[in-house]
């Protein structure tokens, strides 16, 4: 690009930021937009009305294997180490989640070694080969009663589809376990910023050369606001106004409660709730924060099709208009799409910033 270029990002998330720290520390003049109030995009946390740091869109727990990544955001903040655990509820029992070989000893009154766990495993599992389907994939590994117990209609409710009807990869992300390692992730790096993820964005777009202006529609300003480039981070159906139709995302409805002089309403982080229930799942921050208070805040989760867009839906028609959109995408001129709804990925945080920097390397060149 050219010498000190204006650029307009479009979403202060984990794409917007990142995009935007980077090319203002290689001399760019940056403006960053985003139509709601705040930095941070769904990481945004906040004290809520009874003192308590609550991720205000849902549980964001950060992990990575990449080096590289958790020391770039070291810059912008100190970390509370934290290793995310999970249970599931099945019949009123709760038990470790993913499955591993004390879910299987709780469930079935066995005392399994690892050893056993993996012949329980291998005599359950109903082979699906290639596993083209979540299902597939399920049931490939864990066989059909754990199958319907801690997946089939969990799937069904964060999707509004069966299993049968997703790609393979929405299963891949859940690891089957033969020990008793009960953490949600076994990442290299796992922690959470010591300060909240809100901070953590202050810092990294605290810079004199990026200018940030909160409750902005990019469609108010597209046609008028003038830039060298443009690094768009929201939908990509929306940048090209829908011209294939719309993409599918799934959104999500999050009803909050503070519970006073409740000092620790469940024993994990987060607890599934696969059978029961409208909601998914229940997590409560303290333990993701470790926050002391006398009271606690939860969260409960309810996946529905229309609001605000959270997660791609990993289907083959999906990712087919997709690639219709990336076409376009391809040919629009000085415009960089970038993070999870522009490039229609279920991505992770860590991938979102890998994703960033990448996009950001190629356009200071």
């Amino acid at each position: 690009m050219q010498a000190s270029p204006l650029v307009l990002v479009v979403g202060a998330g984990f794409a917007g930021s990142v995009v935007a720290r980077e090319l203002a520390d290689a001399g760019c003049r940056v403006r960053i937009i985003d139509k709601r109030p705040h930095v941070a995009g769904n990481a945004y946390d906040e004290l809520d009305a009874h003192g308590v740091l609550v991720h205000r869109y849902g549980p964001h727990i950060f992990h990575t294997n990449g080096e590289r990544i958790f020391q770039y955001l070291s810059r912008f903040t100190e970390w509370r180490p934290y290793e995310h655990r999970v249970r599931g509820v099945v019949e009123g029992q709760s038990y470790p989640f993913p499955i591993n070989r004390d879910t299987l000893n709780q469930l079935y009154g066995l005392d399994l070694d690892e050893a056993g766990a993996a012949g329980f495993f291998e005599q359950v599992r109903e082979p699906r080969e290639p596993a083209l389907t979540s299902e597939d994939v399920v049931l490939n590994s864990v066989g059909r009663d754990l199958y319907e117990k801690f997946f089939l209609n969990y799937t069904r409710k964060q999707w509004g589809l069966d299993p049968s009807e997703l790609k393979a990869g929405v299963a891949a992300r859940i690891p089957v376990r033969t020990n008793t390692d009960d953490r949600y992730f076994t990442d290299t790096f796992q922690a959470m910023p010591l300060h909240g993820y809100t901070k953590m964005f202050e810092a990294m777009l605290d810079h004199p050369d990026i200018t940030l202006e909160l409750g902005v529609d990019f469609d108010d300003v597209r046609d008028h606001m003038r830039r060298d480039h443009t690094v768009y981070t929201g939908p990509i159906d929306a940048y090209f106004r829908y011209r294939f139709g719309h993409l599918p995302y799934r959104s999500l409805r999050f009803e909050h409660e503070h519970l006073p002089d409740v000092d620790q309403y469940q024993e994990v982080g987060t607890v599934n709730y696969p059978n029961d229930h409208a909601y998914t799942r229940i997590t409560e921050f303290k333990h993701l924060t470790g926050q002391k208070h006398a009271g606690t805040s939860i969260v409960r989760e309810y996946p529905q099709a229309e609001g605000d867009p959270y997660y791609p839906v990993p289907r083959e028609e999906n990712e087919a208009l997709y690639k219709r959109y990336e076409e376009l995408a391809r040919s629009e001129a000085n415009v960089t799409f970038v993070g999870r709804l522009a490039q229609y990925r279920y991505y992770n945080m860590d991938q979102v910033v890998g994703a960033a920097l990448a996009a950001a390397k190629r356009l200071i060149g």
